[in-house]
């Protein structure tokens, strides 16, 4: 492929008329299933606590348990898609979504309930998977454009309103009618997607690179573990952490080894050194590793500090932190998805990048000044730049810059930058903070800036990296 022209997608599929408002209602399903999978749960960790009898810390390892699950099958199922048909995947994959969702509904205690969570977890490449499949209907760069905005804004949420249906859920059901919600309509989904949607793959159908698919996600994993160890500053187990290290970078080394060797690798070594591979990678995981931990960790915690913040109780903070900035990407997505043929992915790219970088400088310089309305203003502006902007368009490149004959392979990739970047966010922005954190254990007013800071810092190495990102010229439209 030249990196400067991305990909056409011609792909083998039955010629059948389209009916775009159906193959949209399932695929936008399909996402939704997901991401109730995701954020439904939140506000019902402490419920979990309390009906299992456990500890907090037991709880949050179920949560790693489906995040990494989902970054490790996001790495390779795109891939195979494209040569068993995305159909049959992503229906067989909201199969095995409902029936993680059973098991955790049922779960008497943690470890049923982290194998629950961990059945879910496999489910991490539906949304590349829908966008992908999205592509080969919508042919047609404007279209495509929007209605990718679309279903890319789903994935970030039903505008906060999954995690209050969650807490309420959890409230005055228990925890387990969560998961039987997320099971209910992970079942309309598969019933959807396999009734509207066209089955396709990609133009060439090689046998699955198993050897590789195996090192990818053992070095892959080992750095998300590894990540995740280290987020735990002064309580890291360092001697784990060098292993996992050591671990994940001879996985990668004898993967390059057998992705050079083999007739039909996974990832090709040309793939990876292309300009277009390593820039959109480089860039999702800068931006994630920017922001993710700020919008959910460092901005909510300060609207709840009762020293140095607003003092809210966690759902106010919710209110005026969390659901804006869901409303506002949910908004916004679509109109970018459609200007971004137009105008450029690239460009809208740099500009939801760019003015990211100057909504978290703003959230720096007013944290002393803070009020409940500034917060809220400050929430929808970074609920436009990245959750509306930034992130539709890293999600649209990955789509429309991989490769002719292999078009679920950048979306897996990607989704490894995606992930890393937030495992390495929470790491890296509570370090900083953590720099400027009182002997009792109290957060300053200088750690919050000094998160937001990194943050922003993070985002302007995006920035920079997302110029070497080649522009996909068949998926815009010339003026």
């Amino acid at each position: 492929m030249n990196a400067e022209t991305g990909s056409t997608h011609n792909v083998g599929r039955a010629a059948r008329p389209r009916n775009i408002a159906a193959l949209m209602v399932a695929l936008m399903t399909a996402v939704l299933a997901f991401q109730l999978n995701a954020s439904m749960l939140s506000p019902a960790l402490v419920t979990i606590e309390r009906e299992l009898g456990t500890t907090a810390t037991s709880v949050a390892a179920t949560q790693t348990a489906f995040f990494t699950a989902a970054a490790l099958f996001a790495l390779f199922l795109p891939r195979l898609g494209d040569l068993i048909g995305r159909r049959r995947v992503l229906t067989g994959l909201l199969a095995v979504m409902t029936v993680g969702c059973v098991v955790a509904a049922l779960a008497p205690n943690v470890p049923v309930l982290f194998v629950g969570r961990l059945v879910q977890g496999v489910s991490g490449s539906i949304v590349p998977l829908c966008l992908i499949m999205l592509r080969v209907e919508v042919p047609n760069p404007r279209r495509y454009g929007t209605l990718m905005g679309v279903v890319a804004a789903v994935n970030g949420g039903i505008a906060g309103f999954d995690a209050l249906l969650g807490g309420f859920l959890a409230t005055h059901l228990g925890f387990a009618s969560v998961f039987w919600v997320m099971g209910g309509i992970a079942v309309a989904a598969a019933v959807l997607v396999r009734l509207v949607v066209p089955e396709s793959t990609a133009s060439e159908r090689t046998p699955m690179d198993w050897a590789g698919t195996l090192l990818f996600v053992v070095s892959v994993g080992s750095l998300l573990v590894a990540v995740n160890e280290l987020s735990a500053l002064g309580d890291a187990d360092f001697l784990l952490v060098g292993i996992l290290g050591v671990v994940a970078v001879g996985a990668f080394a004898l993967l390059w080894r057998t992705e050079s060797r083999s007739p039909h690798p996974l990832v090709p070594t040309d793939q990876l050194r292309d300009r277009a591979s390593w820039s959109v990678i480089g860039t999702a995981f800068l931006t994630l590793g920017g922001v993710f931990a700020v919008m959910n960790g460092v901005i909510p915690a300060f609207a709840q500090d009762g020293v140095v913040g607003l003092g809210m109780n966690a759902e106010e903070a919710a209110w005026w932190v969390l659901t804006p900035y869901a409303i506002a990407g949910l908004l916004v997505g679509p109109l970018s998805g459609r200007l971004a043929p137009l105008l450029g992915y690239r460009t809208v790219l740099r500009v939801g990048l760019a003015a990211s970088v100057v909504v978290l400088v703003l959230f720096a310089l007013t944290v002393t000044g803070a009020s409940p309305v500034l917060l809220l203003l400050l929430s929808v502006a970074i609920g436009v730049t990245y959750a509306g902007i930034a992130n539709i368009m890293l999600n649209g490149l990955s789509v429309v810059l991989s490769p002719d004959d292999r078009p679920g392979s950048l979306p897996g990739l990607a989704a490894g930058g995606f992930n890393l970047g937030a495992a390495t966010s929470f790491l890296v922005i509570y370090a900083a903070q953590t720099l400027y954190t009182d002997a009792a254990g109290q957060s300053s007013a200088a750690g919050y800036v000094a998160a937001l800071v990194t943050g922003a810092v993070l985002m302007v190495a995006a920035l920079l990296l997302s110029l070497a990102i080649p522009r996909p010229e068949r998926a815009e439209v010339r003026a």
